[in-house]
């Protein structure tokens, strides 16, 4: 209890033991919209978000064009044609995609051409070469084919002047292709988030390096910023710091002027070397909530500093992935307007059951499939043990007072994947 003593005594605020949607609410009210803008490839636009509305400059297709491989043709020439009494026409020229007709198609006459080619003036139909005998000057066409059959308009896909994409669209490859069928190389998008992680704990040690007795390897600051990386999220800073409160205060101060979410790991209960009350403190941080009622990440602090959401997650690993998901994740919507980065809370039936009281709210790792969710054995489900979330894809939300849960009954999960 000394440490929160202590802790009062620097005049930091804020509420305890607050639910998890308090605290999200609480935190929503300090996060920032990202208006930054900036110019970005197109073959490097994945998830980014248009920043402007993309309006087409011309048609596309630009010109009537082939949809098959034959021969361009005047339907009324090849209306009673068939295998037994085939239409010999002359072949004029042949088009080639790429090239353009020299020619206009008259009565009695075709044009060789090539799929997505140009179709000639005068012709109105294209019958696929299958039901000819690939004539090269003349041709015998053994199937008629009505007036624009096999007929692609100009302005079929879009047409010039069409607001195809939406400022607030996230790009995918198919956003891709559509702006470069435009004939887009650059296109303007809101500048990505930037997070940054701090990790703190003297027992911790590099991957890589020896491990001394009493030390552990970093696992939080790896899993933190590669999860980061796979929203998308730029992270300007990522390093451990020393259990020194000053430290951490000066690394706090540096971090939120290089990002819009500052995010810490470690040294958030009230043990000795729980550094993050005080060093928030002498950071100049407002504590806006400490303490979630939830299992396990219970003990998270969320502040704001200099304008900048700081949230400081548990030292367990899957304490703070949880807490991860459940936090972080709507701050990145809130920040950006997209919905790719809100928790997907759905429904799903339990495939075994779950024979273990639940005296407060409780988050368990889960793998989901097919609309059920199978829950890992009951000893893996300790904050500490990041092993067993290996092939889990979600968090199964357990409500406080819950005595057990049968096979077959419905829960709620948070869905973790990234397709939408």
């Amino acid at each position: 209890m000394g440490r929160e003593m202590d802790t009062r005594k620097t005049g930091s605020e804020g509420e305890e033991r607050v639910t998890l949607e308090r605290a999200v609410r609480v935190l929503l009210d300090h996060c920032s919209i990202i208006a930054e803008t900036e110019r970005c490839s197109v073959l490097d636009c994945t998830g980014r978000i248009l920043a402007d509305d993309v309006y087409a400059k011309r048609d596309q297709p630009p010109f009537d064009r082939s949809p098959v491989d034959g021969y361009a043709c005047r339907s009324c020439d090849i209306t009673d044609a068939s295998s037994e009494n085939p239409v010999y026409l002359e072949v004029v020229e042949e088009i080639d995609a790429g090239s353009w007709p020299t020619r206009a198609v008259g009565s009695g006459q075709a044009a060789r051409i090539m799929t997505g080619a140009p179709i000639p003036a005068g012709a109105d139909c294209c019958i696929y070469q299958e039901k000819t005998d690939y004539g090269e000057t003349c041709v015998a066409v053994f199937q008629g084919c009505p007036r624009h059959g096999n007929y692609c308009f100009r302005g079929e896909d879009i047409q010039a002047g069409t607001a195809v994409l939406k400022r607030g669209t996230r790009l995918t490859y198919v956003e891709a292709g559509i702006l470069a069928g435009l004939g887009l190389c650059e296109v303007t998008v809101y500048r990505k988030i930037r997070a940054a992680v701090l990790a703190s704990g003297d027992e911790l040690t590099e991957p890589g390096q020896p491990l001394q007795p009493g030390k552990i390897y970093d696992s939080n600051l790896y899993f933190l910023a590669v999860r980061l990386r796979e929203l998308g999220i730029e992270v300007p800073v990522c390093r451990r710091v020393p259990d020194s409160e000053a430290e951490m205060a000066e690394a706090l101060g540096d971090a939120c002027q290089k990002a819009d979410l500052v995010i810490t790991t470690g040294g958030v209960s009230v043990g000795k070397r729980d550094i993050m009350h005080q060093a928030l403190a002498m950071a100049g941080a407002r504590r806006l909530f400490w303490k979630i009622l939830m299992k396990p990440g219970m003990p998270t602090i969320g502040s704001v500093l200099n304008g900048t959401p700081v949230i400081s997650l548990s030292g367990n690993p899957f304490g703070a992935l949880a807490d991860f998901e459940l936090l972080c994740r709507p701050a990145f919507e809130s920040m950006t307007g997209d919905s790719f980065y809100a928790p997907r809370m759905r429904k799903a039936i339990l495939s075994r059951g779950f024979l273990k009281s639940s005296p407060s709210r409780r988050f368990l790792r889960g793998r989901f499939e097919n609309g059920e969710v199978w829950i890992p054995e009951v000893k893996k489900h300790a904050s500490g043990i990041l092993s067993s979330m290996a092939g889990c894809n979600c968090l199964v939300d357990i409500s406080a007072g819950t005595e057990r849960i049968e096979a077959g009954e419905s829960v709620t999960i948070c869905d973790l994947s990234l397709d939408r």
